[in-house]
């Protein structure tokens, strides 16, 4: 048995000063916290086969779905289906901290959905 936190949990860095941690990772279900700064986001993209759920721990975010945007604050949640494009923001003043709980893992079935011009 082993207890995982931010201070022992794999680490990765992706964007632009953002963190993640892996607090469950397998094929089957991956469960990460992640910390993003003010001002920062992730690329728009979407998932063939993973659906995710995102319950924001601490701060405020935004996250565009299929062309919506949503607000979430502490204690709130939003699952994006599979081959759903989606976009994580933070426009707040403070970092968010945020689970991505995803359904399978999303390794290798991350693709760009840029929005069309």
């Amino acid at each position: 048995m082993q207890v995982l936190s931010r201070d022992n949990a794999e680490h990765y860095t992706w964007g632009e000063g953002c963190d993640g941690w892996h607090l469950l990772k397998s094929d089957a279900l991956s469960v990460i916290e992640e910390r993003v700064p003010p001002g920062k986001s992730e690329s728009r993209h979407l998932h063939m086969n993973a659906q995710q759920c995102f319950y924001i721990v601490e701060g405020e975010a935004a996250i565009e779905m299929a062309g919506q945007e949503v607000l979430l604050s502490a204690g709130q949640s939003l699952v994006v289906p599979a081959r759903t494009p989606h976009q994580f923001f933070n426009r707040s003043a403070s970092d968010v901290r945020f689970l991505v709980i995803s359904q399978p893992s999303t390794r290798g079935d991350r693709q760009s959905a840029d929005p069309a011009p």
